[in-house]
This record gives structure tokens, sequence and C-alpha cells, in this order.
């Protein structure tokens, strides 16, 4: 045996990243964090959007930015003109995937569509995003994560019962439709093994949203209604939510009855549990307005911490509730080595979540911050199409890139 360390699971892997925003860009970074060379192609002039959004960090970067680019290198191209198309194609025919989400059509008037670079590139999987079907009516519509989130039903299930509709604090659907196309991706790789053939990939963020609302989604379609919203309650596990101690909320999931039983017994109060109308989880949902008041009495009256150790003990699952800085800077959360500080150019160190994946027992890394914009354009273009400094230099002067 070995104790040297293994290579990343995609290292050799090829990306062009030619999306903006944040469902095609935090499918691309997960790509990366699996060991993927990811070249992010981006506008001479300004960028991705989201270069302007969030907290500015050095000179063009911003927080939003950083949270769906880590491990990535920039490049910069003008995708308007036919010198910019053609090094794009030529990127293309060197590349395992290309990943997009230009406005309906926009790809093919680029020659960057898939029958184009298929033909230069059959090994090449290309995933295209849009808002919806790009075989539908709506295939033109530009899609967004909140409009999405109204038309998938997602605001009508978040959110308290007789509030308005409420959008979730993150954009849900991007992030989800990321990960969707990202795990199409790894997929159509792996066939490629057996193939020698890449494949074609449409992903839609209404598709990806709709997906997302699961139970409440299939609760909707059995009751033929919208089914009630609970904010932070569980609609059929009773108690499981958010409840308020003496001195702050903390979160108390309780999954069957013999942890019913037990919960009791942690707050003093067997006669809950023996009470014929909660023995059972549906019972308890049936009967959550007369319970759940019992049970917020007692808690309020104890303080968090009191109450964290008595459930623990009693193997309850529980936890309090922290704030996002209270979490990201917590024991739990350094420990586990989920926050690093990484050097920047300009910033010096910035500071980037690390990948959730863990491979053999360590944590994929980091390897490197988010690209100051076209700060690999001459690297790239010489390791991938080996064009001279020269040459580089004249696409420059005519601002291609």
């Amino acid at each position: 045996m070995t104790n040297e360390p293994r290579a990343l699971p995609l290292a050799g892997v090829k990306v062009l990243d030619f999306s903006r925003v944040l469902a095609g860009p935090w499918c691309a970074m997960v790509l990366a964090d699996f060991g993927a060379e990811v070249i992010k192609v981006e506008h001479p002039a300004r960028g991705d959007d989201t270069r302007d959004w969030g907290l500015r960090i050095g000179d063009t970067e911003t927080t939003y930015f950083n949270s769906v680019n880590r491990s990535k290198r920039s490049i910069c191209v003008d995708l308007q003109t036919e010198a910019g198309q053609r090094v794009a194609r030529e990127l293309a025919a060197q590349a395992d995937v290309v990943i997009h989400n230009f406005k309906f059509g926009g790809a093919e008037k680029l020659g960057l569509g898939y029958d184009a670079l298929a033909e230069l590139n059959p090994r090449l999987v290309h995933c295209a995003i849009s808002g919806y079907d790009r075989s539908g009516a709506e295939a033109a519509r530009p899609g967004y994560d909140l409009v999405v989130q109204g038309e998938a039903g997602l605001m009508a299930l978040n959110g308290e019962a007789g509030q308005p509709p409420l959008k979730f604090g993150v954009a849900a659907v991007d992030l989800f439709t990321g990960m969707y196309s990202a795990q199409a991706i790894l997929a159509a790789l792996y066939e490629r093994h057996a193939t020698g053939r890449g494949r074609r990939i449409e992903m839609a963020l209404f598709d990806c949203g709709l997906m997302i609302t699961a139970y409440y989604g299939l609760d909707a379609l059995l009751m033929g209604e919208d089914p009630p919203r609970y904010g932070n309650a569980h609609p059929s596990i009773v108690p499981y939510g958010v409840f308020d101690a003496a001195d702050g909320p903390l979160v108390i999931t309780v999954g069957n009855n013999t942890q019913f039983a037990r919960f009791c017994d942690a707050i003093e109060r067997p006669d809950l549990a023996a009470d014929a109308r909660y023995k059972t989880n549906l019972g308890r949902s049936e009967n959550r307005a007369d319970l759940l008041p019992e049970i917020r009495r007692e808690l309020a009256r104890r303080s968090r911490a009191t109450l964290l150790t008595a459930l623990a003990d009693a193997g309850i699952p529980c936890g309090e509730v922290l704030g996002l800085h209270e979490a990201l800077t917590s024991e739990r959360a350094t420990s586990a080595g989920l926050v690093t500080r990484q050097p920047h150019p300009v910033a010096g160190e910035v500071d980037l979540l690390a990948p959730p994946y863990r491979f053999d027992g360590a944590r994929l890394p980091v390897r490197g911050a988010p690209p100051v914009l076209g700060a690999d354009t001459e690297a790239v273009l010489g390791g991938w199409l080996g064009m001279s400094a020269d040459e580089v230099a004249r696409l420059r002067a005519d601002r291609i890139v």
C-alpha cells in the first residue's frame, strides 16, 4: 500500500464555462471542486455580471462572484467578434465539457451550439442551462430564480400561514439547477468511457424548481389544492421545528414515537406521552393545536443550554439557531475546515467556503481563489491552443481578448 495522495477525481478533465451569474457557474465550480480544469470565459470589459454584485473584494471580484467561482481560471474573449468566436470554437475542440446559459438561440448564433461543436469534438459533453424547456412555447423567456420560485409554487409553500408568499433566503432554484446540471455532466462523462461520444444536456430552472417541491408537491397533487404552510414547523411531523426557550430559539426534531416518549420525560411531562391523542405521530399531527401550546409553555420555562443538554442526553436531535456569522465562525465549521483563507493578488487574502466533499477521509481542497478578470488569458491560449505571446498580444491589441 502507498500513502501518496490520489489525484482528484476529475483531474485532466477540461471544462469551458461560458455561463454567467449563478446556476451555470455553480455547476462549473462543482466540477472544479472535483479537480477539473475550469476555464471561465468572460467579456473583456465587464466580465461576469456578478463581478458587480455583493461586497467588493479586490478590483474585479465581489462576495457574490467569489461564492461560485473558486478554483477556476479566467480568460477574456469578445464573443461578438468573428475572431473571438473562432478562439472559442478552438478552445471547445480541446475541451471535455462546455457549459453555457446563453439566451435561446444565442449559442447557435455564436457557433457554439451543440451541433456545431459536436462536429468539431464528438466527445464533447455540452450542457445548456435555460429558464424554461428549450423545446416548449416559453423557450425564449429569460430565466430568473425569483420568477421561477413564484411560478414553481415554491414561494407558496414557504413562510407562515396567513402571510404573503415568501422567497427562500438564497437563490435555491439556481443552486439546485447547478447541482442537477453537474450530476448530468458527470453521468455523461461516465457514459463516454463506454461510448466514446459526448452528450447534449439541457437543463431548465423551472424543471428543477418544480422538482424541489418534493413531498409538498406530491401533497398538493393528492389533495387537489395547496397544502397548509407551517413556517418553521414540519407539515407532517410533530413536534419538529423551531421553539423558544427562555433565552433564545432552538431546533427540536422528534422523529418517531419512541423519541416522543423520551422527549416528554426530558421536559418532565410524561403525561403528554401517555395521552392517547399523542401516542402516534399521526395523532400528534392531527392534534397539534392542542399539543404544541403545552410543549411551548414547558420550553419557555427553561434556558436553551438546559434544554439542549437534557434533550441531547435523551437522544433527541436538537440544536441552537445561530446567526450566519456565528455559524461560519463556530468551532464546528472551523474544525471541519469549511471556511478557508486563500491568497489574492490584490486583497492579500480572501475568505472562501471549502467544498463539502470528502474523499478517502480528506476534504477536497480549494485550489485557488476566484480569478481576477482575464488573469489567465495568455496562459490558457498558449497552453490549450499553442498561441505565441505575439499572437495573444495581437488579439489583445484588437480587443478580441
